[in-house]
């Protein structure tokens, strides 16, 4: 990464879209942000401006697309919503196929969205009866 502040970045991202318009391309300026980034080697103006302004990047954004294990029910989805509480991060996934989240034959639960707190290494610090994460979440694709 060239880019050392997040007035370059902008400045960067001005200059581009007035080229672009100067040859006839209409972009947005939120666009224009997204492909300094892209050029500068992240994933989107988000993790760029977080890498410039030294805040510590996190390990989930929304929209990823993680899998894991609630419950112990092994999942995969996506994520439709993320806060940071404290040093953790609260999520809300809305899941690809629906897991059973009751162990028991007489009943199911069946969830398509599941929720929790999961800390840096995407691991819930509430336990199961065995000892195990609530959650697990990890991403499909690991990002640079």
């Amino acid at each position: 990464m060239t880019l050392q502040t997040l007035a370059e970045a902008k400045a960067q991202a001005k200059s581009l879209r007035q080229a672009l318009v100067a040859k006839g391309t209409q972009i947005s300026h939120a666009q224009a942000l997204e492909l300094i980034a892209q050029q500068n080697g992240v994933r989107d103006w988000n993790t760029l401006y977080a890498r410039l302004s030294g805040a510590e990047p996190t390990p989930f954004n929304i929209h990823d697309e993680v899998r894991g294990q609630y419950l112990e029910q092994n999942f995969s989805g996506r994520i439709v919503a993320i806060s940071k509480v404290g040093k953790s991060y609260r999520l809300s996934i809305q899941l690809d196929q629906p897991i059973d989240t009751v162990q028991f034959a007489s009943f199911s639960n069946m969830r398509r969205r599941i929720r929790g707190v999961i800390d840096q290494d995407g691991r819930s610090p509430q336990k199961t009866s065995n000892g195990t994460p609530q959650l697990i979440v990890e991403p499909l694709v690991r990002r640079r």
